[in-house]
């Protein structure tokens, strides 16, 4: 689990102002590797005293990917999980559950790619097992 004082620096650094709501979330996203939407998120933290509001969570995972500290898995229009597992990796998606897990990049290959437009630049794939 990584300190608030860990926390703190690491929201500076990203040149991201320090209040309670924004610590509390990140407390929360960077306890662990995880992925959570943005309703998971608000949900564990509505318990706490300080809870930020809905907009505030919203506000705060947007601001936290535009800075680079989360990724985000597209998983339709309604569904969007935050990923704080920054590494090249693949996605399993249990849709009874709802739980989204990591997968090694290594234990999925790839092969018979389509090939790209003329003048189009390879940057990576990711790939989302349902």
């Amino acid at each position: 689990m990584v300190s608030d004082p860990a926390l703190a620096l690491k929201l500076q650094t990203s040149n991201i102002l320090l209040t309670q709501q924004r610590l509390s979330i990140a407390r929360l996203l960077f306890s662990k590797l995880q992925h959570l939407s943005a309703n998971q998120v608000f949900e564990q933290l509505s318990h706490n005293d300080n809870s930020p509001s809905q907009a505030t969570v919203y506000n705060t995972l947007r601001l936290f990917l535009e800075k680079g500290l989360l990724s985000q898995v597209i998983m339709g229009p309604n569904k969007t999980f935050y990923d704080t597992n920054l590494s090249k990796h693949h996605h399993l998606y249990n849709t009874d559950t709802d739980i989204l897990k990591d997968v090694p990049i290594n234990q999925i290959k790839i092969s018979n790619l389509s090939e790209l437009p003329p003048d189009t630049l390879f940057d990576s794939v990711d790939i989302i097992v349902r």
